[in-house]
């Protein structure tokens, strides 16, 4: 006679401890995957705001090729001031006056080694700092 073996005599499962390595695993896996993805986001937004900067300069050279002056202020390229002949705009839209982190970008007239400048502070909004929180400058 053949003898039949219980059929979960041989068969073994996962352990607790080979559960939880595989879990964990798993986290540290997806941990560096979204700082990674994440960080992607952060120098998505440096980059816009260098094309920003540069595409604001050129509508402020644009307003000042039409009218002969530099705006006073970056609302002007959205609103014909007063007095000012020539304007041929809007030169921009009020979206385009803030920068990827939703601040204003800051204007100067003149600027420190220019007529103008145009300055985005990067992501900490404050003078200064390094990689993402660097400023942006046009001058």
């Amino acid at each position: 006679m053949i003898r039949a073996r219980s059929v979960g005599a041989r068969q073994r499962g996962f352990s607790l401890i080979e559960i939880i390595l595989v879990v964990v695993l798993i986290g540290g896996i997806v941990a560096f995957a979204a700082t990674r993805i994440l960080g992607g986001g952060d120098r998505a937004r440096v980059n816009l705001a260098k094309a920003q900067v540069q595409t604001l300069a050129e509508k402020v050279q644009g307003y000042e090729m039409d009218t002969g002056t530099l705006p006073n202020s970056l609302s002007e390229l959205v609103v014909q001031p007063g007095g000012v002949g020539g304007w041929l705009g809007p030169y921009a839209k009020e979206a385009e006056l803030n920068d990827p982190w939703g601040t204003p970008f800051e204007y100067r007239v003149p600027g420190e080694s220019g007529p103008f400048g145009i300055v985005s502070y990067g992501a900490d909004r404050s003078p200064g700092g390094d990689s993402v929180n660097a400023d942006i400058r046009y001058e």
